[in-house]
């Protein structure tokens, strides 16, 4: 399924998430008459059903004192609230709705104290519906987006204290669209299609120096290179492996193929170091 059919289904099963909501739910939630103060008796029934993961009934709370009390200061945690109940649900319709609910929050209050909390939920909106390495990688981007955005208006831990698990969950996101890559050559090296190889690699240490697997993709360039009778430029890249990884099942491979490349003609380049 194309990532634009699976917005539109996402977005089908949203409609019919909050439509079957409503139809479930006992109505508006109203503060008692007489409620000394209305808006924070909804801000805070909104939070003691967030806390028992009763979603809909939250939503319930937060949504009414966002429309009824427009000059509230607990409208726009309120907002946030709307977001986290449908962050809560954990499918991909109810991703696609808090991932709007944070967009509008960052719309209306671009300065507020918590506009970091926004971004990064918004960014974890599409971290959690990242598919595997060998799938689609729409929302691996849009998830990647989202955290630089992040990190481009919250740059260091002083301006968030969210700045350290942005940082590393844009690590994560990279890192599954590197695996991506390197899964293509991999295919590509087995085929022994080896410029594919070269195309999808060398770029990706270009784009992406700090990739956390880049072990595997130094292997794999030197190899490439070996096989195509060129080991001074296999030799680089073998020896970044050495020196920049201390544990990889790839290390010993490397250290053969360095020695047998220094050994001069007497090596046979091309032949794959056996594993046993």
């Amino acid at each position: 399924m194309t990532s634009m059919y699976r917005l539109a289904a996402a977005l089908l099963a949203a409609l019919v998430l909050t439509t079957s909501a409503g139809c479930a739910s006992s109505g508006p939630k109203k503060p008692p008459t007489g409620t000394p103060e209305p808006d924070k008796f909804l801000f805070d029934r909104g939070n003691e059903n967030i806390e028992k993961k009763r979603w809909i009934v939250a939503r319930e709370y937060f949504r009414q004192l966002v429309d009824s009390y427009p000059q509230s200061q607990y409208r726009a945690d309120a907002k946030l609230g709307i977001g986290d109940a449908f962050m809560g649900e954990k499918n991909a319709a109810s991703y696609v709705l808090a991932i709007n609910e944070y967009r509008e929050f960052l719309s209306f209050y671009p300065t507020h104290t918590r506009a970091d909390y926004a971004q990064y939920q918004l960014a974890m909106g599409y971290f959690k519906q990242m598919r595997s390495p060998m799938r689609d990688q729409t929302e691996t981007r849009d998830a990647i987006r989202e955290f630089q955005a992040f990190l481009t208006k919250f740059p260091n831990p002083e301006s968030s204290k969210l700045y350290p698990d942005a940082k590393q969950r844009l690590r994560e996101a990279k890192d599954r669209l590197a695996d991506w890559d390197t899964g293509v050559a991999d295919q590509y090296f087995r085929l022994k299609w080896y410029p594919g190889v070269t195309g999808r690699l060398i770029p990706l240490l270009k784009n992406d120096p700090e990739y956390t697997r880049r072990d595997n993709v130094y292997y794999l360039l030197g190899e490439t290179f070996m096989r195509n009778n060129r080991p001074a430029e296999a030799l680089p890249y073998f020896e970044r492996l050495v020196n920049e990884f201390e544990q990889s099942e790839r290390l010993e491979l490397a250290k053969r193929r360095i020695a047998e490349i220094k050994a001069g003609p007497a090596a046979q380049p091309g032949k794959a170091p056996s594993k046993g």
